[in-house]
């Protein structure tokens, strides 16, 4: 019944983000929604990434390190600062943009928080196509509950998980501080897709990242 109840809601997302103009994909696992992504880049296209657990835990990111794409890979280990940004910058006018999403919401907006902005911004421009992976547990009612899930799961997990100093790492709660390692700076709604298709959505019947 659970699973039958998360497949409802992945499909009432579906037509809600198809109406919005966004060109979408379900998955019934990671492995599918791998195949799906890798199917939509053709070989040799230039590729830049967005920080997303979800396209390492489907195996995505890999996949793309390994393929014959020209990744803009600013996680690569060994790079210097200047790299990493140079290489976040190239990202903005790839051919292809591929990340994940803070939540998505059952009507059909996807709703993220950005430190630096080089996430948001290639979603919302730059970019010819943007993939986006995103499992049922990003999945909320409407655009608040949207931020409140980054304010109570994402934002103080991911500030974990890039070694933050902010006051959620402590208590995991959001205190909308003013830390300078802060991560929750730039908010982006996309509500419709002017372009229609430009952004693809693969929603994946699975629990992934954060």
């Amino acid at each position: 019944p659970l699973k039958e109840k998360a497949m409802r809601s992945l499909e009432k997302t579906a037509r809600a983000l198809e109406k919005n103009g966004f060109d979408v994909h379900l998955a019934s696992d990671p492995e599918e929604a791998r195949g799906i992504a890798l199917s939509l880049i053709p070989k040799g296209a230039t590729v830049g990434l967005g920080g997303s657990e979800t396209v390492r835990e489907t195996g995505l990111l890999e996949a793309l390190r390994e393929g014959e794409y020209d990744l803009k890979d600013q996680y690569e280990e060994g790079i210097d600062r200047a790299e990493n940004m140079r290489r976040r910058r190239a990202g903005l006018t790839a051919d292809f943009f591929v990340t994940g999403s803070n939540a998505v919401t059952e009507d059909g907006c996807l709703v993220n928080v950005d430190g630096i902005g080089n996430r948001v911004a290639a979603l919302a421009f730059g970019p010819e196509r943007a993939i986006v992976v995103v499992g049922r547990n990003k999945l909320v009612p409407d655009v608040d509950a949207g931020f409140r899930r980054i304010r109570e799961v994402a934002a103080p997990r991911n500030a974990v998980r890039f070694k933050q100093n902010t006051p959620c790492t402590k208590d995991g709660k959001c205190h909308d501080c003013n830390h300078p390692e802060r991560i929750c700076n730039i908010y982006q709604v996309i509500r419709r897709v002017r372009l229609s298709g430009r952004i693809s959505v693969i929603l994946v019947d699975a629990d992934l990242g954060f």
